[in-house]
């Protein structure tokens, strides 16, 4: 590339303004294809994202999980791993399929109206039109992923991938279809799975039925039943219809008596056995319970174990069917629920009704109560899938991140059920199974197959199963099916040198639904070399909820949610307001949302830049907690941005075009040289451990303690006035414009993994000044700084460490005496060891540069100093001689402010001392470590107690 389009100073505006920088950037990255993976080098890293739903807008989860991903991916790039993040949507099965109905809705049509295959080209289209968004949203976190291998889960290569592992699955006898209990949604007509269950808090009530003995019987002592009843209770009476039995424990002495004996079902003219069985717990309730297998799903493993009679009562829209009394049927459920308790009265079925509160299931997308219903449906067998995917974590070839996680996991797959796959929808992956007229069942890629497999003649009619696959059941297959395994024109490159990923980056919440189900359908499919089941994962690093700053978790009904987007670009108040009132699903709460809007964002939302909400979700990311996202937090980490710009314009306006050394000599180095590279390389290292043990949090602290406070604070601060004197040797400041640079340029890269855009920003300036770079280089391809412990400087870092005390006392009196930082000030040091006094002459000038210092004296110890204004350092004491400066009674006040601040730690720990538990307890390490620091502070009080009698004498 040419010289004149290597970036200057100028490139960079007087003001920090993100939307300026980061305009563009991302597009150039891709264009140029940095986010491709390489393929030559050693060692290789690997992400696939978990594919947010194709009808999605980014959300607070995403961001924080995004801004993870990325940063270890860009952080194993820089690393010079071959490194690919994997990206992809999933299509949602339920949540785009209303999607569409809705859109369809609006102009009076139904998906019944189109038909099955009018209705899929429909949701295509949506797909194209309208799909996209959330990976523009993607685009704008800075998320480097390959888009060039985008994957859908519906695509060509993804859907072969699925059948597949279906027909595999079946074939194997590990695929079945069977009649069983699901959670029900009875408007969307289609069984969901337990993570699309919203279990709510409601007021209900408890109903208490009697149940009467058949007349005729006695119980086991003989007495005789006649008139009498048992009494149990329900949330659901509507349910009693189909009770199958009622059920007491083994060991309940109070019915063992009764057990065997039959009972009238109310209402109906069936009769039931009371029977024994573990599940009752004698200690609630009455201690007897109805059994109804076809409409819960605990009665339904009662059920099963005793071989009792299974009735459903429910059509698929929730309404009353024929095995109901023909008084109830085709009510819906809640319906049949009053008429059947009116009629429980009238009869003297009804006991009681009670208040009570309960959980109540709602399908999360339709918001309807979810009823447990008995259906045909496809299952996978788990068990055998199951062990293997213990034994990866028990082993170690997987690891969860935080180990907290592992007990979670192993929870859950020691009580795996079967599971359920089917879902009955349009959309989706269409299960490939045919049935013929009397109702067999065959198993194929498509109908061809289908009669070659069994043999069957084309006079044969068959039918294609109307279900479609749970989403859970793609999205398991993806961290192999999207790196092209089972394609028949692929080599294998990317999936062997790719597979298994490094990392899987997820939330706690759907460990099971999905992370156990890929480490079961993985190991299974995907094998080594030797044969051996391969791992999707190596790691499964699990991550918190992103939560308001109360705390509170973020949903639409709440109205407390932010968008990254409206953190990004900023949002005007009555903007963010419409935003979270519109779409409620009560729109009663409207007004309140809008109030707490009004009172927490009275000015809306400022513009923050994509760099400091990823720095901001990096810090808040300690291993497994819920993070409380507080907007305070962000607005720091921009004022981070800020320091960063502007102290990069400050060095460039000392060394642009001026000389710059073209290698480090260290001989020139004095001490803030010697310091600052010193503190880098511990940041270097500590910012890699951090990385290395999934600890964002660290690694963010590290960079912002270091460029802030180090770097920007102190060392730019030193360079100042020795760059600005005539004294100098041109030869050291040559070299001190190096370390300016080459610290600030090895920090960005430090930093770019979490920040890329300023980043990116800046160093395309620096590096090539440096010559570590030519014009059109990125900070991306540029390798990770990593630390050299021989340039660690001990000696170095306890004399600034010496020196920024003193500074600071110096700092702190010139403030309290409230004196202009133009006033050189005289400076008398008492209390000085040999190994403080020989620092200081290492560092003398740097004090008396930066603390504004005339002169600087040694008091002996037994010397009594004049009146001053003082500040003690440990065991030494800096003196300011107040003659001539300073109000006495100005300093007699912050004098006293002292001594009882000393005084309270004096007695705090006295108390400690003199507490014999205490001393009896501790350590002995710590005791005298306690007693040292008693006696610190006595001779800190008794100076400044010296100091208040000469004020006081004055």
């Amino acid at each position: 590339m040419s010289e004149h389009n290597q970036k200057t100073l100028a490139d960079l505006s007087a003001a920090y303004n993100p939307a300026e920088i980061e305009g563009g950037r991302y597009q150039t990255w891709e264009e140029a294809g940095f986010f491709k993976p390489t393929f030559d080098k050693l060692e290789s890293f690997s992400i696939a994202i978990p594919p947010p739903n194709v009808t999605g807008s980014l959300h607070m989860g995403h961001g924080f999980n995004n801004t993870i991903m990325d940063a270890l991916t860009r952080y194993h790039r820089m690393k010079g791993y071959n490194t690919l993040w994997q990206p992809g949507t999933d299509h949602a099965g339920i949540a785009t399929q209303m999607v569409v109905e809705r859109k369809l809705g609006l102009e009076g049509v139904t998906r019944h109206d189109l038909g099955r295959e009018k209705f899929l080209e429909k949701v295509w289209e949506w797909k194209e039109e309208s799909g996209g968004n959330i990976t523009r949203q993607i685009r704008r976190l800075g998320s480097s992923v390959d888009w060039s291998r985008e994957r859908f889960t519906m695509d060509e290569g993804l859907s072969r991938a699925v059948q597949d592992v279906f027909v595999k699955l079946h074939d194997e006898g590990l695929i079945y279809r069977k009649k069983r209990l699901v959670n029900w949604d009875c408007k969307l007509k289609t069984a969901i799975s337990d993570l699309e269950v919203e279990n709510r808090d409601e007021k209900g009530f408890m109903y208490h039925v009697r149940y009467p003995f058949v007349a005729g019987q006695t119980d086991a002592n003989g007495a005789s039943l006649d008139g009498k009843y048992m009494h149990i209770a329900t949330t659901r009476p509507e349910t009693i219809l189909a009770d199958g039995c009622l059920a007491v424990h083994p060991n309940d002495s109070r019915y063992t008596h009764i057990v065997g004996k039959m009972v009238h079902v109310p209402l109906t003219d069936r009769v039931i056995p009371v029977l024994a069985d573990p599940y009752p717990d004698p200690e609630f309730g009455t201690g007897c319970v109805k059994i109804t297998p076809a409409h819960d799903f605990n009665d339904y493993e009662v059920g099963e174990r005793q071989n009792i009679e299974i009735i459903n009562l429910m059509n698929l829209d929730g309404t009353m069917n024929e095995n109901c009394p023909p008084a109830y049927q085709g009510l819906d459920r809640f319906d049949a629920r009053t008429a059947i308790i009116a009629d429980l009265e009238t009869y003297e079925f009804l006991e009681k009704v009670e208040p009570h509160e309960l959980k109540r299931p709602y399908g999360d997308r339709s918001g309807v109560v979810i009823e447990p219903l008995l259906t045909d449906q496809w299952y996978v067998k788990i068990d055998e899938l199951a062990k293997p995917a213990i034994d990866a974590v028990q082993n170690g070839d997987i690891k969860f991140v935080p180990e907290q996680y592992t007990n979670m996991y192993m929870a859950w797959m020691r009580d795996i059920q079967d599971w359920c796959i089917s879902r009955q929808l349009w959309w989706g992956h269409r299960i490939p199974a045919w049935y013929d007229d009397v109702g067999n069942v065959y198993v194929a890629h498509n109908e061809a197959e289908v009669r070659a497999k069994y043999n069957l003649a084309q006079d044969i009619t068959l039918r294609q199963d109307e279900d479609v696959l749970d989403t859970w059941f793609s999205s398991g297959l993806w961290t192999f099916s999207t790196l092209d395994w089972g394609n028949p024109n692929d080599d294998g490159r990317v999936l062997s040198t790719f597979h298994p990923t490094s990392v899987l980056v997820t939330g706690f919440d759907i460990i099971f639904f999905w992370v156990a189900r890929m480490i079961m359908l993985t190991m299974h499919f995907v094998k080594n070399e030797d044969g051996t089941p391969q791992v999707p994962f190596k790691t499964v690093y699990v991550h918190g909820l992103v939560r308001d700053a109360q705390g509170q978790k973020m949903s639409k009904s709440k109205g407390n949610v932010l968008d990254p987007i409206d953190l990004i670009d900023g949002i005007d108040l009555e903007s963010l307001v419409s935003k979270r009132t519109t779409g409620l699903m009560n729109p009663k709460d409207a007004a309140k949302i809008e109030k707490a809007t009004r009172k927490e964002f009275p000015e809306g939302i400022a513009a923050h830049g994509t760099d400091a909400l990823r720095f901001t979700f990096a810090s808040l990311a300690s291993t497994g907690r819920d993070i409380n996202f507080d907007l305070k937090r962000i607005e720091g980490y921009r004022n981070f941005c800020n320091k960063i710009w502007n102290a990069s314009r400050f060095v460039l306006m000392n060394v642009e075009g001026k000389t710059i050394a073209s290698s480090a000599n260290p001989n020139l180095w004095e001490l803030p040289e010697q310091w600052i590279v010193s503190r880098l390389q511990k940041c270097e290292k500590a910012v890699q451990t951090a990385f290395e043990t999934y600890r964002l949090d660290l690694a963010s602290q590290a960079i912002y303690d270091f460029i802030w406070n180090e770097y920007c604070d102190w060392y730019v601060e030193l360079t100042k006035p020795v760059l600005n004197d005539e004294t100098v040797s041109d030869e050291r400041k040559a070299e001190i414009r190096r370390v300016l640079l080459a610290t600030l340029e090895a920090a960005l890269r430090l930093a770019h993994p979490i920040m890329p855009f300023i980043t990116e920003e800046i160093w395309q300036i620096i590096a090539p000044m440096l010559g570590l770079a030519k014009a059109g280089d990125s900070i991306m391809l540029a390798s990770f700084p990593v630390a050299n412990a021989q340039r660690i400087n001990d000696q170095a870092e306890s004399d600034m460490t010496w020196l920024q005390s003193l500074i600071g006392a110096v700092r702190n009196i010139r403030g309290e005496m409230k004196l202009g930082n133009a006033v050189r000030l005289p400076v008398l040091l008492q209390g000085v060891t040999d190994e403080e006094r020989a620092s200081l002459a290492r560092i003398e000038s740097q004090f008396k540069a930066l603390a504004k210092v005339e002169r600087l004296e040694f008091l002996g110890n037994d010397e009594k100093a004049p009146l001053s204004s003082s500040s003690v350092i440990g065991q030494a004491t800096v003196y300011v001689p107040m003659k001539g400066l300073i109000d006495p009674t100005v300093e007699l006040a912050r004098l006293n402010k002292e001594l009882e601040k000393l005084t309270k730690q004096y007695d705090q720990i006295a108390n400690k001392l003199a507490n014999e538990g205490f001393v009896a307890k501790a350590p002995a390490s710590v005791v005298e470590a306690e007693r040292a620091k008693l006696e610190e502070l006595e001779g800190q009080i008794g100076k400044v107690k010296e100091s208040v009698e000469q004020i006081n004498n004055m």
